[in-house]
């Protein structure tokens, strides 16, 4: 009996902890699927656990019990509270700072309505269109949604949204059926023939999808994926990358050419494309999704190897980069690519001479999110990131964009630099 009470204090314990902690991580992105319901489920468990507590816990521990719990109730709903705050205060703003920030973010969505009153007072500087948006839905309805928006910023007298989506082919396909299945870029290796060849077959790809993506009003594609292959199979915590089924080829110079006639068969469509991820993630075995993740690849092998494809294909085209929430230890120790100051300036923006637009990955994920997504968003924007993607849980748009401004305020961000980036860069992505 009582090692059976001993097990049953060691579990309620371990459920107390577990509700605290869940209290105060509410809204993670993680539980984005029960996000109506998520803060009444929880306060109803604490509840459960305050009479569990003065049920069977021993009198002289119940304070601690009760205590824990209140804890976590006052957690649960001092986070609640911030972030209605944060989304009115948001909402609610307006003016050049604003619009000046607000041009740096792409934000996804369920409903484009709620996106209506961003878009007319220029707080988000475009959209995303996955999946979920496409669902059950004709072509017609979703372009008739996108001219809506577009409307908004004409009438307001602000620049065109940029409109991007994630249309890779093969498993990354995320506005088929509206825009016709195709099969990865690296399908086209499949057959032996000649360079020429290979590269009129890579720009009829890339033309292909993009009339099909520009029907749609779209602007701006995240792909081609100029990572290499790496011979290997996922690891056993790889649950989204996956990168070997989205590559095109181990060779840096094969890749490069496919990249380069895909990408120039898209820009003839009038839809611009996205090198990702720099810098690269051959040599990474974490998912970035959920894990952070560091690049031990020598920067010396990088340069002639990895990095290669970004180089040339960004030389000849005008592709935007996606930046990675990966470290490169020899480079930056501390800060991931995706808002390190250090490999955006020095690297890239000197070094490579690259003057195009950079595009975070989704800051949501959890290598960037679990650094504070605070922190993440004012250091990207500090390191002169053009875009800062929101898309998989937008509700955290209202988070990122109130420490946005709130650094603006303190003087701890560059705004006149901002205003730079944004008439010049972002302007061809329209």
């Amino acid at each position: 009996m009582k090692l059976l009470r001993f097990a049953l204090g060691t579990l309620g314990w371990l459920v107390l902890a577990a509700l605290w902690f869940w209290a105060w991580h509410l809204k993670d992105p993680h539980l984005r699927f029960m996000r109506e319901w998520e803060l009444l489920l929880l306060l109803g468990a604490l509840g459960l656990g305050a009479v569990a507590a003065w049920r069977f816990a021993r009198r002289s521990l119940r304070p601690v019990t009760l205590g824990v719990v209140f804890a976590a109730v006052l957690t649960a709903l001092n986070n609640e509270a911030a972030s209605l705050q944060h989304r009115a205060e948001v909402s609610a703003a307006s003016g050049p700072t604003a619009q000046t920030l607000g041009a740096h973010f792409i934000v996804g969505y369920d409903d484009a309505k709620a996106l209506r009153e961003l878009a007319r007072k220029g707080l988000i500087g475009g959209v995303f269109i996955t999946g979920r948006n496409v669902r059950g839905r004709t072509a017609a309805a979703l372009r008739e949604e996108i001219d809506d928006l577009q409307a908004l910023r004409r009438e307001a007298g602000l620049q065109p949204l940029i409109v991007a989506t994630d249309q890779e082919g093969g498993a990354v396909s995320r506005l088929s059926p509206l825009v016709e299945r195709q099969p990865g870029l690296a399908t086209l290796l499949d057959a032996d023939v000649p360079e020429e060849e290979l590269a009129q077959r890579a720009h009829a790809y890339g033309a292909q999808q993009g009339r099909s993506l520009a029907a749609l009003g779209i602007t701006l594609n995240f792909s081609p994926v100029v990572n290499l292959r790496t011979g290997r199979a996922p690891g056993r915590w790889d649950f989204h990358t996956r990168i070997d089924e989205r590559a095109i080829s181990t060779d840096p110079v094969l890749t490069a050419q496919v990249a380069l006639a895909y990408e120039q068969g898209l820009e003839s469509a009038g839809v611009h494309g996205t090198l990702k991820h720099f810098p690269g993630l051959a040599g990474v075995t974490e998912d970035t999704h959920h894990f952070a993740a560091v690049l031990r690849t020598p920067v010396a092998r990088l340069a002639t190897h990895d990095w290669k494809p970004f180089q040339d294909v960004s030389k000849n085209s005008s592709a935007a980069i996606m930046l990675g929430h990966v470290i490169v230890p020899e480079l930056d120790p501390v800060f991931p690519a995706s808002f390190s100051r250090k490999i955006v300036q020095q690297l890239i923006r000197d070094d490579w001479g690259y003057q195009g637009l950079l595009v975070t990955d989704e800051l949501t994920m959890g290598a960037a999110y679990n650094r504070g997504l605070c922190d993440t968003t004012v250091r990207a924007l500090d390191a002169g990131v053009d875009l800062l993607l929101i898309a998989f849980d937008h509700d955290k748009y209202f988070d990122a964009m109130h420490c946005a401004q709130q650094a603006a305020r303190r003087g701890e961000l560059d705004l006149p630099m901002l205003e730079r980036s944004s008439a010049r860069r972002l302007q061809p992505f329209r």
